[in-house]
């Protein structure tokens, strides 16, 4: 694709400028590409109802033709142009967790382009809690589809400077809005099969969808020893559902089991690849520091393995930091599955490929 100047301009993230979001308007309804904030992760976003601006976000991206998008409203009004029929659950669940980082696949109204919905018949709507992502919105008076402002497979991205790095020359305009505060992805919900489903983990955790709806299904197991090459292919009901997804430049692998355990096994990789030349980064928690602080590995803290809130939040960033900082390997830790900890395996086993080491 031809490359353009990328024009970055900060907004406040609180109480965004209105000629910032009214600069962006504009170039969405010329059907150009804007990347904004939101609490999750950066978006990529074109007016959802316009086809060749859609388009746009898979040139940029690079992304499969196979992989829907998201399409962002801005309040419960904006669905009813969307989607088909809209069950009471559905609508309770919208009550309780939008605005927010939560995504529902509902059955596609005729009018939503298929590029949007990779060919479907669902369509994933989500109400972002983000001020710039709902002002900007709001300003247009239309929906905005928007996957993460990165390149396909990649690291996503939780900073405007992460986006700059990935779609410098692809995009016409990128709003700075500081870190994003949730840093993993939304959590998908699918609402159009018989018993509600998560299909991708996120910022919305299991636990909290069950206190609402106790039928929820966590999302469906895969089979790292033998992966479904054809469901790669095949149009996903939901984003982020690639067996390779969130991924580093570099080989990482992810140690799992308990916490003395883990970081035995990572320091003896560790200490093999160091012996073959290789520079090393290590990706764990705070309880870990004392443990690698000699090792010579850079290292990348999250947080403590029992704030998954905090990890979540740095997780991104940290990928992005120990490539940045031009190691050979990346050796990650796993950590408890309660909150948002089921999105930060997710994320793990996907920046790794499913590299993962039982310990």
């Amino acid at each position: 694709m031809h490359t353009m100047q990328t024009e970055i301009i900060p907004i406040n993230a609180r109480q965004p400028e209105e000629h910032v979001l009214a600069h962006a308007v504009t170039l969405l309804r010329a059907g150009e590409l804007v990347v904004f904030p939101t609490e999750t992760v950066y978006g990529l976003g074109a007016a959802a109802l316009q086809p060749a601006a859609v388009e746009k976000i898979f040139a940029a991206k690079e992304r499969p033709y196979s992989d829907p998008l998201i399409v962002h409203i801005a309040s419960e009004a904006d669905i009813e142009h969307l989607v088909r029929d809209i069950s009471e659950q559905a609508r309770q669940v919208m009550r309780h967790f939008w605005p927010g980082p939560l995504t529902l696949v509902l059955p596609a109204h005729p009018r939503v382009p298929r590029l949007v919905t990779s060919g479907l018949d669902t369509v994933a709507i989500r109400m972002p809690s983000h001020p710039v992502a709902l002002g900007l919105i709001r300003a247009l008076g239309a929906p905005v589809a928007a996957p993460s402002a990165n390149r396909f497979m990649h690291v996503s991205p939780t900073t405007a400077q992460h986006v700059e790095a990935d779609l410098k020359g692809r995009v016409p305009l990128i709003l700075d809005g500081g870190a994003s505060t949730v840093g993993v992805e939304s959590t998908i919900l699918d609402m159009s099969s018989e018993l509600p489903t998560i299909l991708r983990p996120g910022g919305v955790s299991l636990e909290a969808l069950r206190v609402l709806l106790p039928q929820v299904q966590p999302p469906r197991a895969r089979s790292l020893a033998n992966p479904d090459l054809a469901h790669e292919v095949e149009a996903q009901k939901s984003p982020g559902q690639m067996l390779i997804h969130y991924a580093p430049r570099v080989p990482a692998f992810l140690f799992e089991g308990a916490s003395m355990s883990m970081r035995h096994a990572m320091l003896l990789e560790l200490q093999r690849l160091q012996r073959q030349g290789k520079t090393v980064g290590v990706l764990i928690a705070d309880e870990d520091v004392a443990y690698f602080q000699s090792s010579g590995a850079s290292m990348y803290v999250l947080g403590s393995e029992e704030d998954s809130t905090k990890v979540a939040s740095r997780l991104f960033a940290g990928l992005r930091t120990l490539e940045d900082a031009g190691v050979d390997v990346i050796l990650c830790r796993a950590f408890p599955e309660t909150g948002l900890g089921l999105a930060i395996r997710d994320r793990l086993l996907k920046a790794t490929g499913g590299k993962l080491i039982p310990c």
